[in-house]
């Protein structure tokens, strides 16, 4: 059996915990489902209905727990995909999206209400130019996309 980590996120979900865990594991290099709970006979849900699913995305280990419908995510709580190029970051952008809901500046929702940031790491040195004029044409630029388009950022960095 795995250990989890000392501190672990975990992801309420009314009754979609195990499907959630599936799909994330499944888009994910090098994850998988750590263990599988299930409520017992007098719990608060159905008798062998999932609990929790431990599980882990990329070395992050996660909790999914089937809580029930009290409460919903918020996009005060997210996860960020940091993509090593703009490829990898429009497919986790298209994966995790399907099914979801868009937002602003790398945000999306995915098709279970979570809420993920979706960008390619050279945005922070883009952001983060030396020359002010230009970080900002960039801030800018990214705060008016949903989907992060690196050659975009650049472009308008480029712009005087």
């Amino acid at each position: 059996m795995s250990t989890l980590n000392k501190i672990t996120p975990c992801l309420w979900f009314d009754t979609r915990a195990e499907e959630a865990a599936n799909f994330y594991v499944g888009l994910f290099e090098n994850s998988r489902i750590l263990r599988v709970r299930r409520f017992g006979p007098g719990g608060p849900r159905p008798a062998d209905m999932v609990l929790t699913v431990d599980f882990e995305i990329d070395g992050q280990q996660i909790t999914a727990l089937n809580g029930g419908p009290e409460f919903t995510f918020s996009e005060a709580v997210s996860l960020q995909v940091i993509c090593d190029s703009q490829e990898e970051s429009d497919h986790f952008w298209a994966a995790l999206g399907e099914g979801g809901q868009e937002s602003r500046c790398g945000w999306l929702k995915d098709r279970f209400g979570f809420s993920w940031q979706v960008f390619p790491a050279e945005l922070d040195d883009l952001l983060d130019d030396p020359d002010p004029a230009r970080a900002e044409r960039a801030m800018r630029s990214m705060l008016s996309m949903t989907r992060i388009d690196l050659p975009e950022v650049r472009r308008a960095m480029d712009r005087a």
